[in-house]
């Protein structure tokens, strides 16, 4: 698994042997099962995520009702909001698939970053690039129709219909399962 890691880091900046060995020393390569919760709403938590294999989703419990916000797929991270908040979380974390997922903390990084400061680059650029797909994609949402959020769900990411239960998609569209199934 920790190949597919250094493929991904490749694609911005070159890893030699020392580096490569201090991110397999930290031990951060975790399996997890579909169901796994790996953050609670309500828990507090230092934890980052970044998918190497699998999928978990984000969500919120409104009013009895689970509210998908977000798919995370191979290659995507999440460092959720109380990582940086040290508050607790408003939102679960789930995975949906059996899983491979590193995990991280600011202490590792901090410890990585002193080492290895090409590093720090590394998650800036990739903090940029997701800062940008978040407000691409919440501009999408808010300015969508539910079908146009389909067909958009659809050319962007169409393995999520294969990999999700309906009524997720549903609610990450922000409409009702049947209507998901009206859309398809």
């Amino acid at each position: 698994m920790q190949n597919l890691l250094f493929d991904f880091i490749s694609k911005y900046i070159s890893l030699n042997e020392d580096e490569k060995e201090a991110i397999v020393s930290l031990n951060i390569f975790h399996t997890v099962k579909k169901g796994t919760i790996l953050l609670e709403e309500g828990q507090k938590s230092n934890e980052g995520y970044f998918v190497l294999k699998g999928c978990i989703r984000v969500y919120y419990i409104k009013e009895g009702d689970e509210q998908t916000t977000e798919f995370y797929t191979e290659m995507e991270g999440l460092t959720p909001n109380c990582v940086l908040t040290k508050e607790p979380s408003e939102y679960a974390v789930a995975a949906i698939e059996d899983s491979v997922v590193a995990i991280s903390n600011p202490g590792m990084e901090e410890e990585i970053f002193a080492k290895f400061p090409k590093f720090e680059t590394l998650c800036r650029v990739l903090s940029e690039e997701l800062v940008a797909k978040q407000q691409i994609n919440f501009d999408d949402f808010k300015t969508s129709s539910p079908e146009q959020r389909y067909i958009t769900m659809m050319e962007k990411r169409p393995d999520l219909i294969q990999r999700v239960p309906q009524h997720q998609l549903a609610s990450y569209l922000g409409v009702k399962p049947q209507s998901l199934s009206r859309l398809r």
